[in-house]
């Protein structure tokens, strides 16, 4: 982590800094942040151009050009600004290593979504293989932060188009998650909109439309040995594994995943 921060802090310019014809410079595609504010880009390109670009923009080299790492933001605003050089910090890296470097960057100025922030969190335990703990340790967040935001990729696609436009927001997302059917999540979050419904009160709805609860079956305590086993099946799977055993000798086994394609790779792995 400590090397991820030091890569991504932005200098001041100076040694190690070069300047770099705007048009040489391109963005990433695969870049996590999807999403530019119009009006704080507009705010930037003003300060630009009455003070410059105090921070350079991380690059790596990209055929006869550049591509960005981080920085894609500043890069958008100075074209505004009309700078034809910007200052730029060149580093080698993969593809696999920006992606990661660009997530923790936006992380740190926090710059992405919520949806964003999910999707980045998926890429890299679905491209890197990593599990929930390790991804939660190479961007600096708690594992609990990293699962909640992964749920949200369970949302409908019309939920997430309002949590995107700002007219739910992630209280409202995760409570809609406990409402189970994806069908009952779409008519809770028109009806959270439609009403103008706080988080409190939408919780209220989801109870209203949730069975009830069954007696709790006696879990057993687990063993050693079984705590093992979880430990092995996460690091293999690279997601949430639970083991739910019970007194009987009989037991549950719980494997999350966040999209189809998660799905597709647990099974495959599975089937090795």
């Amino acid at each position: 982590m400590e090397d991820l921060l030091r890569l991504t802090r932005q200098p001041e310019v100076r040694g190690g800094v070069t300047r770099v014809p705007v048009d040489q410079i391109a963005a990433d595609p695969d870049q996590p942040r999807r999403h530019f504010d119009e009006t704080l880009l507009e705010e930037l390109a003003s300060s630009i151009k009455t003070q410059g670009l105090l921070q350079p923009v991380l690059v790596r080299r990209d055929g006869k050009g550049y591509r960005i790492i981080a920085g894609e933001r500043r890069w958008r605003a100075a074209q505004r600004a009309g700078l034809t050089e910007l200052p730029v910090v060149v580093r080698e890296a993969s593809d696999a290593e920006a992606f990661e470097l660009a997530l923790v960057e936006n992380l740190q100025r926090s710059d992405l979504s919520p949806l964003e922030e999910a999707e980045g969190y998926r890429r890299l335990v679905e491209e890197r293989r990593w599990t929930q703990e390790q991804v939660a340790e190479r961007v600096g967040k708690e594992r609990s932060t990293v699962a909640n935001a992964l749920r949200l990729l369970g949302l409908p696609p019309e939920v997430k188009q309002l949590l995107e436009a700002g007219e739910l927001d992630m209280g409202h997302a995760r409570t809609l998650l406990g409402a189970g059917r994806q069908s009952d999540m779409v008519a809770l979050a028109r009806e959270a909109v439609k009403d103008g419904l706080s988080v409190r009160a939408l919780e209220a709805k989801v109870k209203e439309g949730r069975p009830a609860a069954k007696p709790k079956k006696t879990e057993a305590k687990q063993s050693a040995e079984a705590r093992q086993l979880v430990e092995d099946l996460q690091r293999r799977l690279g997601t949430k594994v639970r083991l739910i055993q019970r007194s009987s000798g009989k037991g549950t086994l719980e494997v999350d995943y966040f999209s189809y394609e998660d799905l597709d790779r647990i099974v495959k792995l599975i089937r090795r």
